[in-house]
């Protein structure tokens, strides 16, 4: 399916006392993916959230292999696990600059129209760029 990755370097203020990157700091990283991998398809988060939808994540896995540290440049590769139906999947794989595998992780979001706040199908203009 459809992937995409971004890279960036580990600031300082996103790790502890040790370098290491702090767990919470990850879900982040994986929003960073998932925004760019959306913009990649024409489309942000921000546009979306204009035109009533709304994608609040209801699943997060994230399993820790190896940690990123400070100065580290990582890259964040998204993968999208099947076509968008009332929700979206996506999978995660995280290296650093040695193509050391650090996380891999996988999310799932729910289309939420803003105006009803109930659940959505996936707009059709989103399934008309993955098909």
């Amino acid at each position: 399916m459809k992937k995409n990755t971004i890279k960036f370097r580990v600031r300082y203020s996103e790790t502890d006392q040790m370098g290491v990157v702090y767990y919470g700091n990850y879900a982040q990283y994986l929003e960073q993916g998932r925004t760019e991998w959306l913009r990649e398809l024409g489309f942000s988060y921000k546009w979306m959230e204009e035109n009533n939808i709304v994608l609040p994540v209801t699943n997060l896995n994230i399993d820790f292999k190896l940690p990123a540290r400070y100065d580290d440049i990582i890259s964040v590769t998204t993968t999208l696990k099947n076509l968008p139906t009332f929700k979206i999947e996506f999978d995660y794989q995280i290296h650093n600059e040695k193509d050391d595998l650090l996380v891999t992780a996988s999310t799932t979001l729910v289309f939420i129209d803003a105006t009803t706040n109930k659940l959505s199908r996936a707009p059709d203009y989103l399934l008309k760029k993955l098909s």
